[in-house]
């Protein structure tokens, strides 16, 4: 969530359990909270990055094999996928047990999973290994760009041909100043995020590099005034608070 400075004053990604609880939050929740004037909402149809923030192209070289490893670098960078699988899991009362700590703690170990689960660390970890494996659950780790020297981020909203949709999105997905990429319902059909140094890298940035590509009709450029919250962790100024939110992803 963060605060802009076009366009929407503030823009959010939601993500909710079921259809239910979407439409309470879209439809009557927010309409009705004191001073929203209008909601502007799209569906992310197909992401192209994102979600694994070690894998962020513009820190490529900074964390170590092992580290990286350590991060859970089993399964490879973030591909292209759809946003919704096909088959629905369903999920056992032992899996939401093991969802509900790693929510409030996302390092949380395997005897931890396992006793909250009330399953032996194996049995934890091969559990948890297959909600990994139907992306269930995936592996994020959330960086304050700004505290590496990214002071002028924004949204990007490009028109692009709809027969160049998935050449633009897969061209973002390899530039490095490109943290997240989506294909997304309305009148813009691809929704990206950039990081740069500052707002004139940016301007070069997306007018040399973005601009260019085949298939861009048009773009709007929201810079980012102040980062609230990010996937999972409120911000403090240009870092990441101690105090983690405790939503569940």
């Amino acid at each position: 969530m963060a605060l802009g400075a076009a366009d929407s004053e503030i823009t959010c990604a939601v993500r909710s359990r079921t259809r239910e609880q979407r439409e309470d939050l879209l439809g009557r929740r927010l309409p009705r909270t004191a001073a929203v004037i209008d909601i502007n909402a799209s569906a992310i149809l197909r992401q192209f990055i994102g979600g694994r923030g070690h894998y962020w192209a513009a820190l490529r070289g900074t964390l170590t094999p092992e580290q990286k490893s350590a991060l859970g670098d089993a399964g490879g960078p973030f591909t292209e996928a759809p946003v919704v699988t096909r088959d629905a899991v369903q999920l056992t009362p032992e899996d939401e047990k093991m969802l509900d700590v790693l929510a409030a703690d996302g390092r949380a170990g395997l005897v931890a999973l396992g006793a909250a689960a009330d399953l032996t660390p194996g049995r934890a970890s091969r559990r948890l290994q297959a909600l990994l494996r139907r992306r269930v659950v995936h592996v994020d780790v959330e960086i304050a760009a700004a505290a590496l020297g990214f002071h002028a981020r924004a949204h990007l909203w490009l028109r692009v041909h709809p027969s160049a949709v998935k050449s633009v999105g897969r061209a973002l997905a390899q530039e490095p100043g490109i943290a997240f990429a989506a294909a997304v319902s309305g009148p813009y059909n691809i929704h990206a995020v950039a990081h740069c140094r500052d707002l004139d890298e940016l301007f070069e940035y997306t007018s040399d590099r973005i601009g260019s590509l085949p298939g861009v009709q048009s773009m709007e450029i929201s810079p980012l005034l102040q980062q609230i919250k990010q996937a999972g962790t409120l911000m403090s100024g240009d870092r990441l608070s101690a105090t983690p939110s405790h939503s569940r992803r």
